[in-house]
């Protein structure tokens, strides 16, 4: 029926749930024909879906004990002991009152009750061959194995029965005692993790960060120690708590990759579609692993998707370009990136699609003319953008160098004579001096290149000393006072005199010796 339906369905999103699995199991009871001689089976199957999907939560007690409830009332006594013999090994919080339940469970029932036929009959005849422990003789053991009675009938003699009855409990929980033992080692490994788990379920609220630091080494551990059933189990608790936070949803991809692809891919449409739908990194990663299986129409599906929900980011946008040109889509690739030029919503943001629309020009198409137009049409309205000046000087050098010598020349004019900070005009008029000694074909051109950076250097020390005696720099225009970005908020190396490489693989000049040494 309907309400059957609700609990599947809840099941299904929320499989760890034991208070849902304890409700839906007594519904299921409930609206059970008792009739019919299926019911028992039927309901068997329920129990044993909920403790494999839930029976080993650190917090799965009352399942078990709802389990093992149902089955004493049914009067199979034999199932009871298999259930406990699977409990008595799984690290729970009351691990300690279920292994005092089953020696009660075994000091009050009957061996041939409590066990299968077939492992009473086996203890019956180990028991027969050993002195327990000295509680019978060998010569008495050998008679007694002549004298069993066939199967699970009783021994004939009274006293002897009660012996083995007794040497029987005593045996089936000296067993379970070993297992009981390493439980409880592995329980108290995991104690501390567990107490300090103070919010379990889901919250909108953020948890702290002892809970989330908490968390993370818990999973280290149990991915360190436990085997990997326990650690999926442990990654959906910590996903019920932690459902807003993309790193346990990553980690928790990362750790399927080497066990279940579907596996994966569930965990990534969870996380992406109804907990994390504006969080880009676990999307990308979705993405990139859907093209890895193959499938790059998915990878473009789940790219535009979230770029639908969260517009404008650049590094979705660059995926979605690299994506195409891995596929060769190259028309493709270049499109999305002049529509982002076109829509960007800052000078600042367009050169920076400029910049990467004249690369894959450059050195994906090989069309050096393309990308030259593309920094010139850029620099028109963005004439103190250091990065559009490199990346220029870039294209010149890519070529032949004393051939290419009056275009590297008028790039080098261009960034010197433009409205950038004296600073940055500085450092090219310094670079421009650079080339013009390493490959300049004018010895005219050198020493006038040379003049030239001498007077702006006098002036940038003019303006230092300005301010050092409380000019206040503030009152310049603001092109004055910008500070050089690479577009995405990192100063570029035009700015740090340490920085020796451009973004063309050249060499700076030295920092220039104080202005009484003479060139």
């Amino acid at each position: 029926n309907s309400k059957c339906n609700v609990y599947r369905r809840g099941l299904q999103a929320i499989p760890l749930s034991v208070d849902l699995w304890l409700h839906y199991l007594t519904f299921f009871k409930e609206n059970s024909d008792t009739t019919d001689p299926e019911t028992d089976s039927r309901i068997r199957a329920a129990y044993e879906h909920a403790v494999l999907a839930a029976g080993t939560d650190f917090r799965s007690d009352r399942l078990w004990e709802s389990f093992i409830a149902w089955e004493t009332e049914q009067q199979k006594l034999a199932n009871v002991t298999a259930i406990y013999d699977r409990i008595l090994g799984i690290p729970t919080q009351l691990y300690s009152q279920h292994f005092q339940k089953f020696k009660d469970h075994v000091q009050s029932n009957h061996p041939k009750h409590f066990l299968s036929e077939e492992e009473f009959v086996k203890l019956r005849v180990e028991l027969s061959k050993s002195s327990l422990a000295g509680m019978i003789s060998e010569d008495d053991a050998a008679v007694a194995q002549e004298e069993l009675p066939p199967g699970i009938e009783d021994l004939a003699d009274p006293a002897k029965r009660v012996t083995e009855i007794e040497n029987m409990r005593h045996k089936v929980i000296e067993i379970r005692q070993e297992l009981f033992n390493h439980n409880e080692h592995e329980v108290s490994k995991r104690w501390a993790f567990e107490e300090a788990i103070k919010r379990p379920y889901f919250h909108v609220k953020a948890l702290e960060k002892t809970q989330l630091t908490n968390w993370r080494e818990y999973l280290e551990f149990e991915i360190e120690n436990g085997t990997p059933e326990r650690v999926v189990v442990l990654f959906e608790r910590c996903l019920i708590a932690c459902a807003l936070y993309e790193e346990f949803w990553i980690k928790y991809a990362k750790y399927l990759e080497g066990y279940s692809t579907d596996g994966m891919r569930h965990i990534y449409k969870k996380a992406c579609i109804t907990h994390l739908p504006k969080k880009p990194a676990i999307h990308l990663l979705w993405a990139a692993f859907e093209e890895q299986q193959g499938d790059a129409e998915e990878a473009r599906r789940i790219l535009k998707s979230l770029e639908a929900t969260v517009p404008g980011l650049a590094m979705v946008r660059l995926r979605r370009v690299s994506l195409e040109r891995r596929h060769g889509n190259l028309t493709e690739a270049e499109a999305l990136l002049r529509e982002s030029m076109e829509s960007a919503s800052t000078i600042a943001e367009r050169s920076f699609y400029a910049v990467k629309l004249a690369r894959q020009h450059m050195k994906v198409q090989r069309n050096l003319s393309k990308a030259k137009a593309v920094l010139l049409d850029a620099l028109e309205s963005d004439h103190t953008n250091p990065k559009l000046y490199l990346n220029l000087l870039e294209l010149e050098y890519s070529g032949d160098v004393t051939q290419n010598e009056a275009e590297i020349l008028v790039c080098f004019d261009r960034a010197v004579n433009s409205g950038m900070p004296i600073e940055s005009r500085l450092l090219f008029c310094q670079r421009k001096v650079e080339f013009l000694e390493d490959f300049g074909s004018d010895i005219n051109m050198l020493v006038a290149a040379y003049e030239e950076q001498q007077k702006l250097q006098k002036e940038d020390e003019a303006s230092k000393t300005k301010a050092e005696n409380g000019y206040d720099s503030s009152q310049e225009p603001d092109a004055k006072r910008q500070r050089v970005d690479d577009g995405s908020g990192a100063a570029t190396a035009l700015t740090d005199a340490q920085a020796q490489n451009s973004a063309y693989n050249y060499n700076w000049y030295q920092v220039l010796a104080p202005s009484k040494h003479k060139y």
